[in-house]
Order: structure tokens, then C-alpha cells, then sequence
């Protein structure tokens, strides 16, 4: 358990087996390097020089590492006031940082498998504002018990509004029938790339990317050009399927989302690094239904929070930071979304404004232009060059051009808008269809564009501006009059000054 430092009051240190988690990373590390090395040396000195060699280099490495660590944990303490959190580290370079509690977001406990192991968790305090590392503090390590107090003690803070008929406690648990969903989603595809890609990279590491290229070749000898391509994409895919399977699985095992007492929103999911994300309901502007393409067809979407608080580090390192819902049921997707904002219906399946049939030509018209353009080119190609291009342009265009095509028609049907309730409804995409859920009171302006193109269709683009999310929502291609009117409906008095009625 963590121990109260000696230099005053309410300081605390973190957990002692940091510095043996640090130990243990570098033995990995070191003996991971050591191997090869022992091996290249083995031939000229012998193999028992050439392992004590990477035995001492192994407990030199470690003994370095665990002394420095050390010196940080010595040199490290925080304390938790009742106004500020103070973190003091550092030796050459000290460093006090501080942040005010009433302008903490987000506490969120994450533990790879070693941590776990030894009871430990790393502790992100964050503040939510883009302002790099000075908006976060990072307790690397404490105790899985200190770590669940400071969690509760730092967003331990009245509930918005009174929960009315919307339950408490657990909304949503892991369901082992949702994995059916990961090989639909285009990370199969990426991760299957990515395994032919690095089997590629590891043979030309190894000098042996010559014999494997033979090999494969020696395979489909006698096989046509077209189905060995068949082949070998479908094994990739395959690849990618279990790679699917295997990431989904860790990410999304355990998986639970709860609303806690307080009005705080947490999910808690992973099978060998566990991860536990905060988000409070007083920072929630509203949801966002996504439907990537393969998840739709099977009749999925995932759920993920729009909210205030969430830094731009904290996105990058993680593209599913404010998933509250991983890929399930469509219609599961529109209760939990419901559950979440505390409505008896969900604004995500209001049912919602059509576009004019001018933003269909639009998109039709881009989508010509982007499938044609390689085929024109290639018929250039083919007149200056070789007739061989004039086959293959024709083989391209019919396969992208009906692809295009259908996919432009989906991107019109999904297109719309409406209010419901509290909340403004924006929907379109079709390879990432996204349905966002906006609380009218989240929008803190507009923005209205249109092309000399959209004014002679009478159309335009209507962009609602929040601090939360994506930080814009856009309801692409509306009608020019009524999507003013939309606008001026979602939030009176915003737009009105600037508009003229008939």
C-alpha cells in the first residue's frame, strides 16, 4: 500500500514495486537483446564468454535502470487537498506541478499485465484542456486501492440533474456474441496487410526474403496469375480475421459500463491491460452512433460519448478513448444511448429530414470523378504506350465505377438532420456512417457555407460548433431555406441576427 511521504502532511509516495516493475521491464528488454548477441558472439569467443558477457550486461542494465527508479520514486510524492493535487518529482531538475480540483475531467486507471500482476495501477489525472502535459498529472505507480480512492475522491461530485426513471449502477456487460462483429470491421483488412508486410520485413532482417519469395512461387507454379493473387489475399485476410478476433478480445473483455453515484459515467474493459475511463454526466453534450460500413450490414453500431474534458494526447493514444459502447445490436446501441442522456426515447433514432435529390448528384458526380480519373488515365496511357492499359482500364472501370456509384447513393440515404427533444441530430457517411446526438445547449455558433455550386442547386452546409467531440457536427448538403430554419429552431437567438425572413 502506498506510504505517507516524511516531508509534511497529506504527502504521499507511490507504491515501493515500482521500482521492481521497472527491474522486471528491463530484464525483458536486456535479455531480448541479449540473445542475438550471445549468439554472433558465441563463434568467436565461445559460448561460455559470450554468456557471461550477456549475463553482466543484462545485470548492469537492470542495476541502472532499478537505481534510477528508485531515485525517482524517492524524489516523487503527490498530495490531494482540498482545493489543489500537487505532484513533486525530480532530482537535477525538480518539477512541482499542481492542478485545481474543480477543473479535474477525467481519472482514469490503466495496469498492463505486470502491473496487474503486483497490484498496481497507473493513475492520469487530467484537466481536459489542450494545453499539452501541463494539463495532467501521471502517478506511475500505486496500489490498486489508492488508485480506486483517488478516482472516487477526485469526481465525487453531485449529479447534474435527479436520475428520474434511468437506473443507477450497471447499464451494459460484456456479451462474448459481440465478437462476431470484429472481422466485418476494416481492421481485418489493415491488420492482414500488416501481416504480410512484416513476414516480408522479418525474411529481409534474416537475409532470407529471397527463399521465401521462391517459395511462395514454387506454391502456385502451375496456378493462374489471378487465382494465386486470390489466394494469397485471402489468406492475408485470414490473418487479419484472427489478428481481429485477438485485438477485440483483449481490448473489450471484462467490458462493463456502469453510471456510479455522483453522475459519473465508467468503463471499465481489457483482458491483459486493464483500463478504466471516467467521464462525468456533467460533461456530456451528447452521443455519436457509429456504423462503419461492414458493421452496418450486419445491423451494428458502437455508441461513443461527445464530451468536454478529453485532451488531445489522450487521442492519440487511443482512438476508442470515449467509446461507451463497443460495436452491438443496433437497436442495444439506441437504448444505451438513451441510458446515457437520461431520455425515455434515444435521439439517435429519431427519425430525420431528408436532403434535396441536388446533394445526391453531388455526390454522384465525386464519385464518377474519383473512379473514372484512374481509368482515363490509364487510356491515355494505353494510346501513347502499350494496349495492354486499354484492358485494364476497362477491367477497372467495371469494377469501380458500379462501386462508386452504389456507394454515393448510401452516402445521399444517409444523409439528414432533425431536432428531438433537448438534442440536434446531424447523420451522414457511408464508408463511417456517424449519427451525433447533440445537446442543443452544448452549440456555441454556426457556420454556414456554400459553393457558387451549392447556391445554383440551393443548398448548403451547416456546421454546429461545441467544445465537446469532434468540436463541429455538420449537416452536409440541406436544403438552403430549411436548414436555416433548423438552425435558427436549435438554439434561438443564435442565428437569427443574421437572417432574413420572407
Amino acid at each position: 500500500m502506498s506510504t505517507a511521504a516524511d516531508s509534511g502532511p497529506g504527502w504521499r509516495r507511490l507504491h515501493s514495486r515500482t521500482v521492481l516493475v521497472t527491474a522486471l521491464v528491463t530484464v525483458g528488454v536486456a535479455v531480448g537483446a541479449a540473445v542475438p548477441v550471445m549468439v554472433a558472439l558465441s563463434g568467436r569467443l565461445g559460448y561460455a564468454t559470450a554468456v557471461g558477457w550477456a549475463l553482466a550486461g543484462t545485470v548492469l542494465l537492470t542495476g541502472c535502470a532499478a537505481a534510477g527508479d528508485y531515485v525517482r520514486w524517492r524524489r516523487t510524492r503527490y498530495r490531494v487537498g482540498a482545493e489543489r493535487v500537487d505532484l513533486h518529482t525530480g532530482l537535477l531538475l525538480a518539477k512541482r506541478r499542481s492542478l485545481a480540483r474543480e477543473r479535474i475531467r477525467s481519472v482514469d486507471l490503466t495496469a498492463h499485465p505486470l502491473l496487474r500482476i503486483l497490484g498496481l495501477v497507473t493513475v492520469r489525472i487530467g484537466t481536459g484542456e489542450h494545453t499539452g502535459g501541463d494539463s495532467t498529472l501521471e502517478l506511475d505507480a500505486v496500489d490498486r486501492a489508492e488508485g480506486e480512492r483517488l478516482r472516487r475522491e477526485l469526481l465525487d461530485r453531485a449529479a447534474p440533474r435527479a436520475s428520474g426513471a434511468h437506473r443507477d449502477g450497471e447499464l451494459a456487460t460484456f456479451d462474448p456474441r459481440w465478437i462476431r462483429y470484429a472481422p466485418v470491421s476494416f481492421v481485418a483488412p489493415m491488420l492482414g496487410g500488416a501481416a504480410a508486410g512484416g513476414v516480408m520485413q522479418i525474411s529481409e532482417w534474416a537475409g532470407v526474403q529471397g527463399e521465401v519469395i521462391d517459395w511462395v512461387a514454387d506454391r502456385f507454379r502451375d496456378t493462374p496469375l489471378v487465382w494465386a493473387i486470390v489466394v494469397l489475399a485471402a489468406v492475408a485476410l485470414a490473418a487479419g480475421v484472427v489478428g481481429a478476433l485477438g485485438l477485440w478480445t483483449e481490448m473489450w473483455w471484462n467490458y462493463r459500463l456502469e453510471r456510479e453515484p455522483g453522475g459519473t459515467l465508467r468503463v471499465r474493459r481489457g483482458l491483459f491491460t486493464s483500463r478504466s475511463l471516467s467521464v462525468e454526466e456533467r460533461r456530456l453534450r451528447g452521443v455519436d452512433l457509429v456504423e462503419p460500413l461492414g458493421v452496418r450490414l450486419v445491423g451494428a453500431a458502437r455508441v461513443d460519448a461527445i464530451t468536454t474534458g478529453l485532451t488531445r494526447d489522450e487521442e492519440s493514444r487511443s482512438a476508442d478513448h470515449n467509446t461507451l459502447l463497443p460495436a452491438a445490436p443496433r437497436a442495444l446501441a439506441d437504448a444505451i444511448a438513451a441510458e446515457v442522456l437520461r431520455e425515455s426515447v434515444t435521439p439517435t433514432g429519431a427519425q430525420l429530414t431528408a436532403h434535396p435529390r441536388a446533394a445526391r448528384g453531388r455526390r454522384l458526380r465525386r464519385a464518377l470523378a474519383v473512379a473514372l480519373a484512374p481509368v482515363l488515365l490509364q487510356i491515355l496511357l494505353g494510346l501513347l504506350l502499350t494496349p495492354v492499359l486499354l484492358w485494364t482500364a476497362l477491367a477497372c472501370a467495371a469494377v469501380c465505377v458500379p462501386v462508386a456509384v452504389l456507394l454515393a447513393v448510401d452516402a445521399y440515404r444517409s444523409l439528414g438532420h432533425t431536432l428531438s427533444g433537448d438534442y440536434l441530430v446531424t447523420r451522414s457517411g457511408t464508408v463511417r456512417r456517424s449519427t451525433a446526438a447533440l445537446r442543443r445547449t452544448g452549440v456555441i455558433g454556426w457556420t454556414v457555407k456554400q459553393s457558387c455550386f451549392q447556391r445554383r442547386a440551393g443548398l448548403l452546409s451547416l456546421t454546429a460548433t461545441t467544445a465537446a467531440g469532434n468540436g463541429a457536427y455538420t449537416a452536409h448538403d440541406a436544403d438552403a431555406s430549411e436548414g436555416l430554419a433548423f438552425a435558427a429552431d436549435a438554439v434561438p437567438g443564435l442565428l437569427e441576427p443574421f437572417l432574413e425572413r420572407g
